[in-house]
């Protein structure tokens, strides 16, 4: 089996144990996924299968879109409601100060990583020396925020915040800076993946939907293509086009400089390939 399932990730599960969990319904050690979610977090999981797993690096580095509850007031140590509260204050802004925090917060930035994240320092990731309690220096990462806007409220006062992000962003640790940006400090509530690269919401399907189909032999059936990763012009090759594809050689073609999907006669997705000055070159195969 290859190609890609579209998992809505339920929550109190890492992203592993979705992987782990279809290691065994698929009966395939080659699955990986396209982007960690927190236990916390549900959502649009891109988790990758047999051949499929070459497609990762894609989905990971896709642009993603969340939707966060946001509580302001409310410190913790992890940046988020699972961590142990450090300080409450009672939240006093504005709607313009929200929208003036929400403003200042969009666009290229550095984010420090949270010191309860799997970033790796001297071999050990952060979140195992937090837990001992060692906090260590990090360095601020460059992220995009290309959007960064208020929903309204929840029943329970909270607001809902949407991200959407580049890859490398923490959430939780926007939350956080809202809330250091409103003079109350915050924290995230909550966190809902509604797209990732390509696939949203409306593409997932259930563990528990992927346990029957399985059951019942359809499990192909929710198994999307790998080119259904990539949004970009497709091509066919044909005779020595298709040897020097083969062979992961570059070859002349008379197209715009553009990413493509390259195909052989019978549509076989063979590679995604990128023209420059008329020169077709391989990116990634996937025959």
């Amino acid at each position: 089996m290859n190609g890609i399932l579209i998992v809505d990730k339920p929550q109190g599960w890492t992203s592993h144990d979705v992987v782990g969990k279809l290691r065994g319904i698929c009966r395939e050690k080659r699955i990986g996924h396209g982007g960690t979610l927190d236990p916390l977090a549900t959502g649009v999981l891109p988790i990758f299968i047999g051949r499929g797993t070459r497609a990762v690096p894609f989905c990971e580095n896709a642009e993603k879109e969340y939707l966060a509850s946001f509580r302001p007031g409310l410190v913790t140590d992890t940046q988020d409601i699972t961590g142990t509260v450090l300080e409450e204050r009672e939240p006093a802004f504005t709607e313009a100060q929200l929208f003036q925090g929400l403003q200042s917060l969009t666009g290229p930035q550095q984010q420090l990583p949270p010191m309860y994240s799997a970033v790796k320092i001297g071999g050990k990731k952060l979140y195992e020396l937090a837990r001992k309690g060692v906090e260590v220096e990090r360095k601020p990462r460059s992220i995009v925020i290309s959007s960064f806007t208020c929903q309204g409220r929840e029943e329970n006062g909270d607001y809902l915040l949407q991200v959407a992000c580049s890859k490398g962003t923490y959430v939780r640790t926007l939350c956080h800076d809202l809330g250091q940006l409103l003079g109350c400090g915050g924290c995230m509530s909550g966190l809902r993946r509604v797209r990732a690269g390509r696939f949203t919401l409306a593409d997932c399907v259930t563990l528990d939907a992927i346990q029957a189909a399985a059951a019942a032999g359809t499990l192909e059936s929710l198994v999307r293509p790998v080119d259904s990763l990539f949004d970009c012009p497709e091509h066919v090759v044909t005779g020595s086009a298709l040897k020097r594809v083969l062979n992961g050689n570059e070859f002349s073609v008379d197209l715009p400089d553009s990413d493509y999907r390259v195909y052989d006669s019978d549509g076989r997705f063979l590679m995604l390939g990128t023209c420059s000055g008329g020169i077709m070159k391989t990116v990634k195969s996937f025959f």
